[in-house]
C-alpha cells in the first residue's frame, strides 16, 4: 500500500458521496434528530427535514460526529493501510463537538502521530470548497509530508469566504435563533438576513428585503466586492426547494463579474435545518 495521504471531513460539509468517491474524502456523519430518533446526516433526504417542520412546526435538532463516529472511520483506513496519513479537515470546532470527538478518538491509539486535524473555521459548502482544494493541491504536491499538507490547508481555509441567505425567518425562529416577534416583523417585511462565517461563527449582517430573486444578484455583487474574490470558480449553496429563477439570475450575474468555473451543491440535512427551504449562499476565495 502507499503511504497516501487520507482527507477526512464531515458530512456537514456537503460533500456529495459521488464527489467523495471521486477525491477519495471519507466521511464522517453527522446527525438529525427527529421526534427523539437519531439519524446519520446523509441517510436520508434533506426534503424530509422540510416535510417534519411542516407537519410539526419544528426543527430536527442537530449534533456533531461522535468520538465513536471518527473511530470506525480511522479503524477502518489504518486496517486497509496501517502506513496511511489522515487529514481531518473539520467542521467549525466552535460549531459543534465533532473537532474534539476527533481528537478523542486518535488519543492513545498506535496511528495518533498519522493523523492531523484542522479547524477549518468553516461549514456547509464552505467546507466542501475547502476539502475540493485541498485534495487538488495533494494531486499537485504527492511527495507531500502530512505538516506540509496540513499548512496548505490552513491557508486554502484562510482565504475561503462563505454567505448565505434564508427565505424567511420560520426556520430560525422554531430552532430558538431569532425571537417570534423579529420572525414575524422579517416576514412581514419580507426581510433577508445575510449570514456570513467568521472565523468559524454563523454571524448574521446585512438585511436584504424583497425577493430572493432580485436580492440575489445584488448580493452577489456586494458579497465579490466586499471580499475581492479571485475569479477562478465561485460556488453556490441551494437548500431544497430554491426557486430556479435564483439559479438563473446567480449563474447570469457571475459570468457577467468574470468567474470562469460555477459549481452548485446542494445542503444535505444539517444545513436545511439551519437555513430552511429557499435558501441560497455563496463561496468564494479571495
Amino acid at each position: 500500500m502507499t503511504n497516501r495521504i487520507v482527507l477526512v471531513a464531515e458530512t456537514g460539509s456537503d460533500v456529495s458521496e459521488k464527489l467523495a468517491e471521486e477525491l477519495g474524502v471519507v466521511l464522517v456523519p453527522m446527525h438529525v434528530s427527529m421526534d427523539e430518533k437519531s439519524l446519520d446526516d446523509g441517510a436520508f433526504p434533506p426534503e424530509e427535514v422540510c416535510a417534519y417542520y411542516d407537519r410539526t412546526g419544528k426543527v430536527p435538532t442537530t449534533s456533531g460526529s461522535t468520538a465513536y463516529d471518527f473511530e470506525r472511520v480511522y479503524e477502518r483506513i489504518f486496517a486497509e493501510d496501517p502506513q496511511a496519513r489522515v487529514l481531518h479537515l473539520a467542521y467549525s470546532a466552535v460549531t459543534t463537538c465533532s473537532y474534539h470527538s476527533s481528537e478523542l478518538a486518535i488519543e492513545g491509539k498506535p496511528y495518533e502521530k498519522n493523523v492531523r486535524i484542522l479547524d477549518t473555521k468553516h461549514v456547509s459548502v464552505g467546507q466542501c470548497a475547502v476539502v475540493v482544494e485541498v485534495a487538488g493541491w495533494l494531486d499537485r504536491n504527492p511527495q507531500a509530508t502530512l505538516d506540509e499538507a496540513a499548512e496548505a490547508a490552513q491557508a486554502i481555509a484562510e482565504r475561503t469566504r462563505m454567505c448565505f441567505v434564508p427565505k424567511n425567518l420560520d426556520y430560525l425562529r422554531a430552532g430558538g435563533r431569532c425571537s417570534n416577534a423579529v420572525a414575524l416583523v422579517g416576514n412581514l417585511l419580507n426581510l433577508h438576513p445575510c449570514i456570513e462565517i467568521v472565523d468559524g461563527k454563523l454571524l448574521a449582517g446585512k438585511k436584504y428585503r424583497g425577493a430572493m430573486t432580485r436580492i440575489a444578484p445584488v448580493l452577489l455583487r456586494e458579497f465579490v466586492q466586499k471580499h475581492s474574490l479571485r475569479k477562478e470558480q465561485i460556488y453556490f449553496i441551494n437548500t431544497p426547494y430554491m426557486e430556479e429563477n435564483i439559479r438563473a439570475v446567480l449563474e447570469a450575474e457571475a459570468t457577467a463579474l468574470g468567474f470562469r468555473k460555477v459549481t452548485w451543491v446542494k445542503t444535505g440535512c444539517v444545513i436545511t435545518c439551519h437555513g430552511g427551504p429557499g435558501a441560497f449562499g455563496i463561496v468564494g476565495s479571495v
